[in-house]
């Protein structure tokens, strides 16, 4: 009879085999059991599901942006021929993998929708979003002019749309507002927060924001959920349009979807640092320097800076 000869454990093994032990695993894999399915438990009853998962979402938004910008972020050697066959070829991979996404989202969260939300909603509902695609490369273009004329480093179009990040973070804006307003919220925060990663700013996707919008040099920006911006208007970087209190009903808990965050009227400029908070009106035409605290209304045409409020008409 063959007697194998014992081997020696490497270092890895003998780590594995003893970790057990060290870490006191089979108490501390109860211990979280318990804290999971009973005494923190926040998953709702019913069926897991698989929730949505942020890079097929990474995948979606670039190739819904190659699909809106193909020859800058798609391929370059696109002609008359075959630029249609590109475009529609992206859009179809990333239709179908944001419809699999909503409907994911959807039955993960439970309330995302309404009940008993089906693959056919997902699909009516992405159907709606891509409807919306052409008028949404209209306002990215309304904001890449703004850009270009609000920025006097900017040599020409493509330094902007492929350099800028304040020009991702609004793309990525355009299209994540279209899905909050069709109610698939929770892809819509993921959206945005794949631009906050991407670029430093954090822009809530239901915030409204009208034509022409410019974000410069951009980090540390923060525009909060029911903000409403007009046209034309310009921010640079660590704007803050935020809340200035959080309004809860009679048993002290927050309410939900409340007015809260400014209104930043057509023609704003807004500059550095400055932090604007409540549901106040920033007038049209109005100038707000660096590094300011507002938390009231603004007459129309004002410069706002750190020693004085002063009409520009005075």
């Amino acid at each position: 009879m063959k007697h194998e000869i014992p081997r020696e454990l490497s270092e890895n093994e003998a780590r594995n085999a003893d970790s057990p032990k060290r870490w006191h695993l089979e108490r501390l894999v109860a211990a979280l059991r318990v804290s999971r399915e009973e005494t923190h438990s926040i998953r709702r009853d019913g069926e897991a599901r698989r929730p949505p998962a942020r890079e097929p979402l990474q995948a979606i938004l670039d190739g819904l942006t190659e699909a809106l910008f193909p020859r800058h972020y798609g391929q370059f050697e696109l002609d008359g021929e075959n630029i249609d066959y590109f475009v529609g070829n992206r859009l179809s991979v990333a239709l179908d993998s944001l419809s699999d996404q909503i409907h994911r989202a959807a039955l993960f969260i439970g309330d995302e929708l309404t009940p008993g939300f089906r693959r056919e909603d997902a699909i009516e509902l992405t159907r709606k979003f891509a409807s919306q695609l052409p008028d949404v490369r209209g306002l990215i273009i309304s904001d890449l002019r703004a850009a270009f004329v609000g920025d006097p480093a900017a040599r020409n179009f493509p330094e902007i749309l492929i350099g800028y990040p304040g020009m991702t973070a609004i793309i990525h804006h355009r299209l994540a507002h279209i899905l909050h307003q069709l109610g698939a919220r929770l892809i819509a925060r993921l959206v945005a927060e794949i631009a906050h990663t991407r670029t430093g700013i954090d822009v809530h996707p239901g915030a409204s924001i009208g034509s022409g919008f410019f974000i410069d040099h951009g980090t540390g920006v923060v525009i909060g959920e029911t903000a409403v911006i007009g046209h034309n208007v310009r921010i640079y970087q660590a704007v803050t349009l935020g809340a200035r209190h959080f309004p809860t009903d009679g048993d002290g808990n927050l309410i939900k979807g409340d007015a809260r965050h400014p209104i930043v009227e057509d023609g704003v400029v807004i500059y550095a640092g400055a932090t604007i908070l409540g549901r106040i009106t920033i007038g049209r035409g109005s100038t707000i320097g660096g590094n300011v605290w507002v938390t009231h209304d603004v007459p129309p045409n004002s410069i706002v800076t750190q020693a004085t409020a002063r009409s520009k008409q005075g």
